[in-house]
C-alpha cells in the first residue's frame, strides 16, 4: 500500500514546492479519487477504497514510464470512469483492470474478494491488452473480436477502457517515441470511432486530439500556431457576437447559457486534407453553443438567430426531430455574422448537451434527474445488439472484424418505411442494407423494392427522405452478388452466413451421393443408417477418416477433401467385418454398366446445386454436352464435357476422381457458353449482332473484341446464356444470317494431347 503523505524529514518547513517524491505519494494515494466519489453512498465508497488497497498492493514496486507508481494509473481511469457517475463496480473494476495481466491474479481471486460482476468486467478487459491493430493476424483480430463481445454483454467494458486508453494517451510523452506512431494510430483508426459510435463525444475529440499530435508532431504544431493566431484576431468578433445574443435573448425572456467552441486542430487538419483547403479557406473554426431551457426554446431560440444574422442556405440541419444514430440531438445552423465572418451555431437542452458529450454514459451521469433516462439507457444498444447478432452468424474472428469496421463511422442516412418509421443507415447503404435491417427473413427473401413508389434494382444507394418498400417472395434466396454492393456489416454477416449454410447443406447432399454411388460399386445398394444399429460402424468410420460427425464426412467427400471410393471401400470392410456381404447381382450389375457413360446411381445436374457445383470455364458445358464429374481438393464438383482437353488431362493425372453425371430431363436455369462471331468490320455490326443474339433468347453476359489493328474481319467473342445445345444450334443459326456476319460457331477447348510439347496438353 502507498504511505500516507508526510514531509520529508530534510524538507525545510514552509518550502514553496512539495518534492517529487511527496507529489507521487499524493496520486498513488486513494486521497486523489475521495473528491470525486461524492456520488457514491459511505457502503460503496468502501468498496471502492477496498478494491484500491488490492490493486496497490498488488502494483507494488512497478513503475510507469515517468518514473511513477504503476497506482497512479489505475487511479486516473477511476477518476475519469468517476466523472462519468460510474456505479461502484466499474470503478472497482476500474482500479484492478491491470491486475490479472500485470500481476498475476487469478479470475477465481477476483470472485472471491469483490464479487463476479466486478471479475467479469475486470477479465472482460484484461482480452484487449496488448493488441496490435492494423494488421490481420487471427489472434489479433480474435482480441478485438472479444472486447467488443465483452462490450456488447456490459457497455462498462468500453467505457473503463475508453478512460484507460485516454490517461494513456494523456501520458504517451514518456513512453519510447517509437511506440508513438502505432498507439496513437491504433487509438486514432479503432478507439475513437468507438467513442463516437457509443456518443462520448468528449473523449472523442481528445483522443483525436492527442493521436494527431503524436503522429504528426510538426502539422500539429503549426496549426496550433495559426489557430492561436486567428484567435487573437476574432477575439473582438467573437465578443461581439457574444454581447449581441446576451442582449437578444434577455429581450426574448429566454434563459440562455453561450459557450464559445472551437474547431479541434484535428478536425481542421482533416478538413484541410479532404477538400484541399487552406488554412485561411476553413471558415468554421469558431462557433457558439447554445444551452436552452426545453426543446420548444430550442426551436423559438433558433428564430432569434435568423432574425440577427442572415442563415446560409443548406447549412441548417435538425438533429433534434431526427437524432444522430449515436443518440446527438441539436439544431445546427451557419449564420452570416459581423465583417462577413460564417459562424456555426448548436442549440440544445440541458439534457441533450449531457448526452452529446457523454453519450451511453450519460445513463449513469444524468438518470437521477431526467425523466427520459429509459430512451438513452438503449443510446448504441442497437449496435451493440448487432455485435452478437453479426457474433451468432460469424463464427470467423477476422471476418467478423471486417464486418465490424464498417459500421464503426456512423456518417448515415436517414429513410422512412412505408408507415413513416424512421431509420437510420450508413452512407451509403442499399435497398439489401434496409431489408435486413427491418429483419433478417425479410432481407433472406428480398426480391425487388420501391423507392418513393418507384421501381429500383437492389443495389440502389439510399438517400435522405427516401420512403422505401421491400418486396419479399418465399422462393428468393440471398444472391452471392449482393455481398458486392451491401454496406452494413449485419447484412454482410446474414449473407455470407446463409451462403455458407447452403454450400454445406449440397456439399453434404452431394457427398452423400457420391459415397451411395460408390458403394453401389462395392455391392451395397444404399448406405447404413444412422441409428443405434450402425454406430458402432460410423464411429469406427469416422476415426478412420478423422471426422467428428457422420455429416462432417460427408460434406468433405462433397468438396473433395475425401474419396468416395476409398470410404466406400473401408465402409464395406467393416460392414464384413459384421458379418455382411456384398450383393453378388449388384456386383455384376455395375461392373458390367461400368464401361457406360452413366451408371446407375450417377448424379443428376439440372442447375439449382449452387456452389456445390460448377461449370468448368475451359469447356463450359451445357445441357445436352455429353459431360463427366471431377472432384477437385476441396472446391466441391467440377463438370466438363467429356472432351475437354483440361478435364482429359486431369482424368489422366487423377482418374479415381473421376465419375459418372448426366444432365436432367428438364433444367432449372439457363447455362453460360463461349460464342465467336467473325464480322466484317462494318459501321453499327457489334449493335446488329448483339441484337440478334438478345431476339433469338440468349442472353449476353460477356463480351470482348479481337485487340488488332483494323482489317476488312474481326472476331467477336461473347459469353451467352442458353438453355441447351438446342437453343445454342438456334442462336447460331440467327447469327450466321445477320448482315455482315461471315461465321458463328461455339467455342471449344483445345485437345488432350500426352505429348508435353502439344499445344493444349501444358
Amino acid at each position: 500500500m502507498s504511505a500516507v503523505v508526510k514531509p520529508e524529514p530534510n524538507t525545510p518547513r514552509g518550502a514553496a514546492r512539495p518534492s517529487p517524491a511527496a507529489l507521487n505519494a499524493a496520486a498513488a494515494s486513494f486521497a486523489a479519487l475521495t473528491a470525486r466519489l461524492d456520488y457514491l453512498n459511505a457502503e460503496d465508497t468502501e468498496l471502492v477504497r477496498r478494491a484500491y488497497r488490492f490493486a496497490d498492493e498488488a502494483h507494488l514496486g512497478q513503475l510507469r514510464n515517468s518514473g511513477e507508481p504503476y497506482i497512479t494509473h489505475p487511479i486516473a481511469v477511476a477518476a475519469q470512469c468517476a466523472e462519468w457517475k460510474l456505479d461502484a463496480q466499474a470503478l472497482m473494476a476500474a482500479l484492478l483492470h491491470d491486475a490479472i495481466e500485470d500481476c498475476g491474479v487469478t479470475k477465481p481471486e477476483l470472485i472471491e474478494r469483490f464479487g463476479a460482476p466486478v471479475a467479469e468486467l475486470v477479465d472482460g478487459l484484461t482480452k484487449l491488452d496488448k493488441l496490435q491493430f492494423n494488421t490481420r493476424e487471427e489472434n489479433q483480430a480474435e482480441s478485438f473480436r472479444k472486447m467488443l463481445l465483452a462490450m456488447a454483454r456490459d457497455v462498462r467494458v468500453i467505457l473503463i477502457k475508453l478512460a484507460d486508453r485516454t490517461h494513456n494517451m494523456r501520458t504517451l510523452d514518456d513512453a519510447p517515441r517509437e511506440k508513438w506512431g502505432r498507439i496513437a494510430g491504433e487509438t486514432l483508426e479503432i478507439y475513437a470511432p468507438i467513442a463516437h459510435r457509443l456518443g462520448l463525444n468528449q473523449t472523442y475529440r481528445e483522443l483525436q486530439e492527442l493521436s494527431f499530435r503524436h503522429l504528426r508532431p510538426w502539422r500539429y504544431a503549426i496549426l496550433a500556431k495559426a489557430v492561436a493566431k486567428a484567435r487573437s484576431r476574432r477575439r473582438d468578433l467573437i465578443h461581439k457576437v457574444q454581447r449581441e445574443l446576451e442582449t437578444a435573448f434577455a429581450a426574448a425572456g429566454i434563459t440562455v447559457r453561450i459557450a464559445g467552441r472551437e474547431k479541434t486542430l484535428f478536425s481542421i487538419y482533416r478538413k484541410m486534407d479532404e477538400k484541399h483547403l487552406s488554412f485561411a479557406q476553413v471558415t468554421d473554426i469558431y462557433g457558439f453553443r447554445l444551452i436552452v431551457p426545453s426543446v420548444i426554446a430550442c426551436y423559438t431560440s433558433l428564430g432569434i438567430l435568423h432574425q440577427m444574422y442572415k442563415p446560409l442556405p443548406g447549412k441548417f440541419k435538425d438533429h433534434i426531430a431526427i437524432a444522430k444514430l449515436n443518440g446527438y440531438q441539436s439544431l445546427h445552423t451557419t449564420l452570416v455574422g459581423p465583417s462577413g465572418v460564417n459562424v456555426e451555431f448548436q442549440l440544445r437542452t440541458e439534457a441533450m448537451h449531457v448526452v452529446a458529450e457523454s453519450g451511453v454514459a450519460a445513463h449513469w451521469l444524468y438518470k437521477a434527474s431526467d425523466n427520459n433516462a429509459a430512451s438513452r439507457e438503449r443510446l448504441g444498444a442497437k449496435w451493440l445488439q448487432s455485435l452478437l447478432d453479426i457474433q451468432d452468424e460469424t463464427r470467423d474472428a477476422a471476418e467478423f472484424w471486417d464486418h465490424v469496421k464498417v459500421d464503426l463511422f456512423p456518417d448515415a442516412v436517414y429513410v422512412f418505411t412505408p408507415k413513416s418509421q424512421i431509420m437510420a443507415l450508413p452512407r451509403g447503404a442499399t435497398v439489401v442494407d434496409f431489408a435486413y435491417a427491418i429483419h433478417s427473413n425479410i432481407g433472406d427473401h428480398t426480391s425487388a423494392a420501391r423507392i418513393n413508389g418507384d421501381q429500383v434494382p437492389l443495389r440502389t444507394e439510399l438517400k435522405n427522405g427516401d420512403v422505401v418498400e421491400v418486396i419479399t417472395a418465399p422462393v428468393s434466396t440471398p444472391n452471392p452478388a449482393w455481398l458486392g454492393f451491401v454496406r452494413t456489416g449485419r447484412a454482410r454477416s446474414k449473407i455470407r452466413h446463409y451462403l455458407k449454410t447452403l454450400a454445406h447443406a449440397e456439399s453434404e447432399g452431394l457427398g452423400e451421393k457420391l459415397l451411395a454411388q460408390a458403394l453401389r460399386a462395392e455391392g451395397r445398394s444404399k448406405l447404413p443408417p444412422d441409428d443405434a444399429e450402425n454406430q458402432l460402424i460410423w464411429e469406427k468410420l469416422l476415426r478412420f477418416t478423422a471426422n467428428r460427425s457422420r455429416s462432417e464426412l460427408l460434406t468433405d467427400i462433397g468438396l473433395g477433401r475425401r474419396i468416395a471410393s476409398i470410404v466406400a471401400k473401408r465402409l464395406m470392410f467393416l460392414l464384413a467385418e459384421r458379418g455382411e456381404k456384398p450383393d453378388a447381382l449388384l456386383l455384376t450389375r455395375e461392373r458390367f454398366t461400368a464401361h457406360e457413360t452413366v451408371s446407375q446411381g450417377g448424379v443428376t445436374l439440372d442447375g439449382s446445386e449452387n456452389s456445390s457445383v460448377r461449370f468448368a470455364l475451359c469447356c463450359r458445358p451445357i445441357p445436352g454436352d455429353p459431360i463427366v464429374g471431377y472432384l477437385g481438393h476441396g472446391e466441391g464438383l467440377v463438370v466438363h464435357t467429356n472432351d475437354c482437353g483440361v478435364g482429359q488431362r486431369l482424368r489422366h493425372r487423377d482418374s479415381e476422381r473421376f465419375f459418372a453425371v448426366e444432365w436432367a430431363e428438364d433444367p432449372v436455369r439457363t447455362f453460360e457458353t463461349g460464342v465467336v462471331v467473325t464480322v466484317r468490320n462494318d459501321k453499327g455490326v457489334l449493335a446488329r449482332v448483339a441484337a440478334t443474339l438478345a431476339d433469338a433468347e440468349a442472353d449476353i453476359t460477356h463480351v470482348e473484341m479481337a485487340d488488332e489493328s483494323p482489317q476488312d474481319s474481326t472476331d467477336l467473342r461473347f459469353v451467352i446464356a442458353v438453355r441447351d445445345r438446342t437453343h445454342l444450334d438456334a442462336v447460331l443459326r440467327a447469327a450466321r444470317r445477320t448482315p455482315s456476319v461471315l461465321a458463328a460457331a461455339r467455342v471449344v477447348p483445345a485437345p488432350y494431347s500426352a505429348d508435353p510439347t502439344t499445344p493444349g496438353s501444358g
